[in-house]
């Protein structure tokens, strides 16, 4: 058995509101997990029902084989990290580091030891004798995941623990919180609704909607093989780009105009779906820029430029596609002009195609 396993688990509240259905995951001893969706689709809420901070009403939850449902929140030996630090206001930063080996009767010796390791770690070996308000929010931030390390816990919980930073300091405590992970080996679930974070620091990401588990993977899983739509323009900045259209005779038809799916090997697939809606997907940064010939072994298109977004590194390109808006991550220096004519390739092998009915994706050799 995995260390830790959640079987079918529910959160039905009281007023008959379902906030998660039949959530089942495996996560190994020292995994970083990161719950990831919109607000609302229950990830805090089943990150609270592992903590024992909120009940399972239906399901079971072990850790290390042992059922743990019936469990408090400190007889699963977990810490937790809240979005809004949870300091003590009156606490210097090392008083706040030191406060929950106090209450497990700690040696005194022992804390000093371990608390002063911990700022080492931290950064906040300059800021022991500091009040919270006397800290930036990275610092305060900082003091927050110390106070989980400092216990020496096998799982650390974090919910949303760097979204009341800003752009920088949430890149710096990414890296710093990787860190930790590596250093003490923990078992780490994750939650955020920043796809970025998930991404640059989970081993497995768990992507939610509605209170139902979309897909389990790793970030390559979901970037390159997600299973429907929604996990498609979730994970992806700019998202991914979807065109609707119709299969008819084997072919996709956009607002009348027809794209020959030449690309798919496994034809007995395709022919399920003749007649239906199929939506046609690809990521921004998949396009090629068309200059003189059209480019082999790819859907060749010409769009108006709608924007034109110079980011430095690449420039995003706005277009209208056959009467769809779509989004294009192009080399800055091929930048179009606005209300200027355009004409990119899609490579066969960056196409997705999906059931516009159910949102599924449909799997084709390439």
């Amino acid at each position: 058995m995995a260390y830790l396993t959640l079987r079918g688990i529910n959160k039905i509240y009281p007023n008959g509101y379902h906030a998660v259905h039949d959530f089942n995951l495996e996560i190994e001893k020292g995994e970083f997990i990161v719950f990831v969706g919109s607000s609302g689709c229950g990830k805090s809420t089943t990150l609270r029902m592992i903590a024992g901070l909120e009940n399972i009403s239906k399901g079971e939850f072990y850790i290390d084989g042992e059922r743990a449902n019936e469990k408090g929140p400190r007889e699963r030996g977990v810490a937790m990290v809240f979005q809004s630090y949870a300091l003590y206001p009156h606490m210097t930063v090392y008083d706040n580091l030191a406060f929950g080996l106090e209450l497990q009767g700690v040696d005194d010796d022992v804390i000093e030891q371990r608390v002063k390791s911990t700022a080492a770690i931290l950064g906040l070996t300059d800021y022991l004798e500091r009040l919270p308000r006397e800290l930036s929010g990275g610092q305060r931030q900082r003091v927050a995941v110390g106070r989980a390390i400092i216990r020496k816990v096998d799982i650390f919980l974090m919910d949303e623990p760097l979204s009341n930073l800003d752009a920088k300091q949430r890149v710096t405590m990414r890296s710093e919180i990787t860190q930790i992970h590596r250093e003490t080996g923990a078992t780490t679930i994750y939650v955020t609704h920043d796809q970025t974070e998930a991404m640059t620091m989970a081993d497995r990401i768990v992507v939610m909607k509605d209170g139902y588990v979309q897909q389990v993977g790793t970030p390559y899983d979901l970037y390159f093989e997600p299973t429907n739509m929604f996990v498609a323009g979730f994970i992806g900045e700019p998202p991914m780009n979807f065109i609707e259209s119709r299969l008819e005779n084997g072919k996709l038809d956009i607002n009348s105009n027809i794209v020959d799916l030449s690309f798919a090997a496994d034809r007995e697939v395709l022919e399920k779906y003749e007649g239906k809606d199929i939506v046609f997907g690809f990521r921004p940064e998949a396009v090629k820029v068309v200059k003189d010939e059209p480019v082999e072994n790819a859907y060749n298109f010409s769009c108006v430029v709608e924007l034109v977004e110079l980011l430095g590194d690449n420039t995003n390109v706005y277009v209208d596609i056959y009467g769809t808006s779509s989004i294009l991550k192009v080399d800055p220096h091929e930048s179009p002009a606005i209300n200027t004519g355009f004409e990119f390739a899609v490579p066969y092998g960056s196409v997705y195609l999906f059931d516009k009915e159910t949102e599924k994706r449909i799997k084709l050799r390439k």
